[in-house]
């Protein structure tokens, strides 16, 4: 359906090839597998689909992630694809994968991180629901997939794989193995990056060849030398193994123009979806179609984050230009309209405010879109966000405690993120984020100060996890051992009891167990915990909790709705209440308030009062910035002063320019 008004070069001048329309009878099949989940398409199989075809092959894509999902219930299958990090899924289908090499499974479900979930907890402790899918439904589903789809017209099949979805994945390329010896496997993805995919491949049978890095031009490139009878491992990207070893990896630059590609082409995805019942029948329910404007990090190329492993070596920023971009979603919403449209980008282009979100703020088109964004943004750059049609970001917030973002390498302050988080509520933009600890160098102090932060934020969005850092593959506490020193690392528990022992796991592991040597105790992070447990309880809750304000003649008022109980209302006057709307928009020191707005009073007398809202707890104090923690109210309201009722000022609202206060109140 979608093969983009774009494609590459190479394909066009490549339909002269005398073997051109050949290709129609080398077909090619592309598979996901569980764990990824199913409330959207694989953006790896829509658009190599679309690049492969644009080469002359037909194509065929699985999403057999959907068939379990249904098979199992959709609610149980997405609690294991979040859970992610403990290779639940992995061990599912081991033995489907590796039969009687599979190692032991004795003391497996007993592992205590397995158990920190209380959803995944009660679903561990059906220790028989766990074996009989393990033992039955599992190979059932296998082979319901082998036999309901007619793989002797298939040349070859390709797997991607990124975090649980391997052992799945060669449970059915052993099958189909065996069934079918003519077709010819090949894999790529994340969990095959670097040696992962060198090992990998060494060791897994029903593996036959493997793409390691970037396929748009690998896959099309692999599937000519295969139709013309040349060798695949000669092409940049691919090996293989041979005679007990594997071949040597000719790399592959990245990809750079990626104005180049086609559109993915998602349209099995839904008829399979359609098929097992499996769509969102709720309107305000919507399907998740991903995207991609942009691929490594722009931030990393700089200061990688020290925690973040996701780039592997693709961390080199390119972006689609504005044009290709604005195109793209165009034709993405017209095949597939009700749908929230997911940037995979790690990060968002800053260049995107300038051009296509000028653009969209001002189509007026219906867009629903989500974003990986830095959180130094500015209340500009969030309006602009929202109006064009970004509803949801991820704005990469790990801590609120400015010392531990700059053990993280983040680039950024406690008080920015808050800020960002601020103005998100108030154009009415989810924020996903989480709280990380336990990075070398960080204090105790570090965690009782976020602790006493915390109930002062409850009016804005609270974080979706909390805990220890996880230790990635490609992340600099990995790779830079000298900076970050450890008592030890190894792989994480999970896989002993997933890979035969012929498989290197110090080589195949993307998660690790270790202890760095200056490590706090678990104790430190307590009272932060429990504080982030309320906060996150608070939100369950129907009335969400508040703090606002009105901007009246010659005062403001605020309400503080924060905490359970009877409200508690502020009346501020000047020249108090200009120094608070100054401070709403973004952090500022006191100097920089004099100086900004020729301020008469001494910066003592500045910090006097900013020092009052802060003890109040209207306001955060980060070093020497200060920031007010109010957001403007979105509704109108009456004042009651001196007995007489008040109307207030028209209110700023999401669809009025910005506005600096004007500080005629305060020194005169």
């Amino acid at each position: 359906m979608l093969n983009g008004s774009n494609l590459k070069v190479e394909a066009e001048t490549d339909a002269i090839s005398p073997n051109y329309l050949s290709r129609q009878d080398f077909p090619v099949a592309l598979v996901s597998m569980p764990f990824v989940s199913h409330h959207r398409p694989s953006i790896q199989l829509g658009l190599l689909k679309a690049i492969a075809t644009s080469y002359n092959f037909p194509v065929t894509t699985f999403h057999f992630n959907l068939d379990f999902a249904h098979q199992i219930g959709p609610e149980t299958y997405e609690l294991l694809c979040e859970f992610r990090g403990h290779l639940l899924g992995d061990w599912l289908f081991a033995r489907a994968a590796f039969g009687e090499d599979t190692p032991s499974e004795e003391g497996f479900l007993a592992l205590e991180n397995l158990h920190i979930d209380n959803n995944m907890a009660a679903f561990i402790e059906d220790s028989q629901r766990v074996q009989d899918l393990r033992l039955k439904e599992i190979p059932a589903y296998i082979e319901r997939l082998v036999e309901t789809v007619d793989w002797s017209q298939f040349k070859v099949v390709g797997f991607t794989s990124t975090f649980q979805q391997n052992t799945a994945s060669f449970a059915l390329a052993a099958a189909l193995k065996r069934r079918y010896p003519h077709l010819i496997t090949v894999f790529g993805g994340a969990n095959f990056e670097d040696e992962m995919g060198l090992e990998l491949t060494r060791t897994i049978a029903c593996i036959d060849y493997t793409i390691i890095g970037e396929g748009d031009k690998a896959l099309p490139e692999f599937l000519i030398a295969l139709h013309e009878g040349r060798d695949p491992a000669e092409v940049r990207g691919v090996v293989t193994r041979r005679e007990g070893k594997v071949t040597p990896l000719i790399s592959r630059p990245p990809f750079r123009n990626l104005d180049e590609l086609p559109t993915p082409d998602y349209s099995e995805y839904f008829e399979r979806a359609r098929a097992l019942d499996l769509l969102p029948t709720d309107p305000e329910q919507l399907v998740e179609l991903p995207f991609e404007s942009s691929r490594g990090c722009w931030w990393g190329q700089k200061h990688q984050c020290t925690f973040c492993g996701l780039n592997g070596n693709g961390i080199t920023y390119r972006a689609k230009s504005a044009g290709r971009m604005m195109a793209e979603l165009a034709e993405l919403s017209k095949y597939y309209p009700n749908t929230i449209m997911e940037a995979v980008d790690n990060i968002l282009d800053m260049s995107y405010f300038n051009n296509v979100f000028q653009e969209l703020s001002q189509a007026n088109t219906d867009y629903k879109l989500f974003y990986e964004v830095k959180a130094n943004l500015s209340k500009e750059q969030l309006k602009l966000l929202h109006r064009g049609g970004v509803i949801n970001i991820q704005p990469g917030i790990e801590s609120l405690n400015s010392h531990v973002l700059k053990l993280m390498r983040k680039g950024i302050s406690a008080i920015q993120n808050v800020n960002t988080m601020r103005w998100a509520r108030h154009f009415n933009i989810d924020v996903g984020w989480n709280v990380l600890w336990g990075f070398p160098g960080e204090t105790a102090e570090d965690y009782r100060e976020q602790a006493a932060l915390i109930p002062l934020l409850t009016h804005l969005k609270p974080p979706g996890g909390y805990g220890r850092i996880w230790m990635e593959r490609f992340s600099p506490i990995y790779f830079e051992r000298e900076l970050f020193p450890t008592r030890y690392i190894r792989p994480e528990t999970s896989y002993g009891y997933i890979y035969p022992e012929r498989v290197n796991l110090e080589k195949i592991a993307y998660f690790f167990d270790y202890e760095f040597e200056d490590s706090l105790p678990n104790s430190t992070y307590k009272e932060l915990a429990e504080n982030l447990k309320d906060w996150m309880e608070a939100w369950k809750k129907p009335d969400k909790p508040l703090l606002a304000y009105w901007v009246y003649e010659g005062f403001i008022q605020i309400e503080d709705l924060r905490q359970p109980g009877p409200s508690h209302t502020y009346i501020v006057e000047e020249p108090q209440a200009s120094l608070y709307l100054a401070l709403s928009n973004q952090p500022h020191t006191a100097l920089a308030l004099k100086t900004k707005y020729d301020l008469k009073m001494p910066v003592s007398e500045i910090e006097r009062y900013l020092q009052k809202f802060c003890d109040m707890g209207l306001m955060m104090r980060d070093g020497l910035y200060y920031l007010s923690l109010a957001i403007p109210a979105n509704k109108p309201r009456y004042a009651v002063r001196n007995g007489r009722i008040c109307l207030n000022l028209p209110q700023e609202d999401e669809d009025t320019p910005a506005a600096q206060p004007e500080l005629t109140g305060v020194g005169v």
